[in-house]
């Protein structure tokens, strides 16, 4: 009788031991996560708590069984390690690779582009677009950055510290890790071979980058880029104020201007290149990679003025003569004039 009773005690435990290991083994390595889906991204928001991530999961749908991952997650002391950000979920993940992957903080960058930004909370609303902070939460700090760094930025330039481009930034980055990777992109843009181009000029990378701004603003072709350049660095040479346009309409601060009038030019703005000389105290918009290079590989000539073309191609005469440049405006104007009176009676018909 006695070994009969330690038989079914055996029995009963190895049953329980077998079920134990099938049902450890099921938590640990069974497909439980996006079970014959499609990848997804889990976002992951700063300041989520364990209890988060199990909504997200759940309204997700992205497990088959909550219970055994919540299970493991505990053991894993998981639930006491979340780390926010953008993580890219695979078919098919066990409990185990899904929760390691997470608590690793393993996740994927997204991409920020930024380009066409005129002021900084153009900026914040295009650089934020795809990361967890607000565009308000990015211009209080870059503000902030502006008002105290020792690198030279201040709220006039700060926008020349980016570079208009695409990166691949965390999800989970805040405004102060964004700020801190613009600047060391700053850094590798403004590499040694074009500091020395700079200095050869007479300008720093931040005065560079303001007169850059105004030849995108001029340049609608970008082969004459090189060339409008020039023609400011010879008006800086020569102390001869820019009488930049683009510098007025900023002063102005109506960007939907189409003309420049002499009331405008009355403007009291250090922006306003026709009453004041040298550069202005800030770039009147951000300028990308092609105008900063256009700057810094100005073409040399003996160019002081421009006229836009009575084509309207979007390209320009140049010289260095005012009454060759009076001319080129006459025509300009009688073609402009023509235009609008055709205008006018088109509308009319």
């Amino acid at each position: 009788m006695k070994p009969s009773k330690k038989l079914i005690v055996f029995l009963i435990f190895s049953v329980l031991l077998i079920s134990f290991g099938y049902y450890t083994y099921q938590i640990l390595y069974t497909p439980n996560v996006l079970v014959g889906k499609q990848p997804r991204p889990l976002i992951i928001p700063r300041g989520a708590t364990f209890k988060d991530v199990q909504d997200i999961l759940h309204k997700g749908d992205y497990t088959q069984d909550l219970i055994s991952f919540s299970f493991l997650a505990k053991l894993m002391d998981y639930d006491e390690q979340v780390k926010p950000g953008r993580y890219i979920l695979t078919p098919n993940l066990s409990n185990l690779q899904a929760i390691r992957m997470l608590r690793a903080g393993h996740q994927e960058p997204v991409n920020v582009t930024f380009n066409n930004v005129r002021l900084i909370r153009d900026l914040a609303e295009k650089i934020t677009r795809n990361l967890n902070m607000t565009p308000e939460e990015f211009e209080a700090a870059l503000i902030k950055f502006a008002m105290n760094n020792p690198y030279g930025f201040n709220k006039d330039n700060v926008l020349c510290m980016f570079i208009p481009n695409t990166y691949e930034v965390y999800y989970n980055a805040t405004p102060d890790d964004l700020i801190k990777r613009m600047y060391s992109e700053f850094e590798k843009f403004w590499n040694e071979e074009r500091r020395s181009k700079a200095e050869a000029i007479g300008l720093t990378p931040v005065e560079v980058s303001i007169l850059a701004s105004i030849v995108q603003a001029e340049s609608v072709k970008h082969d004459e880029a090189p060339i409008i350049a020039g023609l400011y660095i010879n008006r800086l040479k020569k102390d001869i104020p820019l009488q930049a346009d683009p510098t007025l309409v900023y002063a102005v601060g109506d960007f939907t201007l189409k003309r420049v009038l002499n009331e405008h030019k009355e403007v009291d703005s250090p922006y306003n290149t026709y009453k004041y000389r040298g550069l202005p105290p800030g770039p009147v918009n951000m300028p990308e990679i092609f105008a900063l290079d256009a700057v810094l590989n100005y073409t040399k000539s003996n160019y002081l003025y421009m006229c836009a073309k009575e084509d309207f191609s979007g390209r320009h005469n140049f010289t260095h003569s005012y009454q060759q440049h009076l001319n080129n405006a006459q025509r300009y104007q009688r073609a402009l004039t023509r235009e609008m009176r055709i205008a006018a009676q088109k509308r009319n018909q």
